[in-house]
């Protein structure tokens, strides 16, 4: 992505994460904001064992629990998303409100976006109510080609 201040992405994960703890009065501990840190560290989905090596390689050695225990403490929050298909999470881009989302997922370089179509998601609530069932939480995972490695 020519001109993008990826470190701007970063410190507004964070910070922002560090809000909406403080209003919903949760912890939002050192390891949580490391592991928040590590999934945005670029716009590509990243795994547990990948943070766990990260923050081994400096100097805290944590035990794999822990990384999981912050992972679903994210998840939870809806700082993150699991990209159920890698087994491997990234930052949410709209933390502040719950929401069903759409994966866009390149398959040449990894980027994952984060779209946010609610026509898509109140068709497959409409069409999952026709088979009366209700749904929980939608995340749809698309893949194909990112503008970038179209080019």
């Amino acid at each position: 992505m020519p001109n993008h201040n990826h470190q701007l992405c970063i410190d507004n994960a964070l910070k922002n994460a560090a809000e909406l703890c403080r209003e919903r009065n949760v912890r939002f501990t050192e390891i949580r904001r490391r592991v928040l840190e590590l999934v945005w560290a670029s716009h590509r989905s990243i795994k547990a064992y990948d943070i766990l090596s990260t923050l081994s390689e400096k100097g805290k050695k944590p035990q794999p629990p822990t990384v999981y225990r912050a992972l679903d403490f994210l998840v939870e929050q809806g700082f993150v998303h699991k990209v159920e298909s890698q087994n491997a999470f990234v930052g949410c881009i709209h933390p502040e409100h719950s929401h069903n989302c759409q994966l866009l997922i390149c398959e040449k370089c990894g980027t994952v976006e984060e779209l946010c179509n609610e026509n898509v998601t109140t068709e497959l609530t409409n069409a999952a109510k026709t088979k009366t069932f209700r749904i929980k939480n939608i995340t749809l995972e698309i893949k194909g080609i990112c503008k970038n490695c179209r080019k």
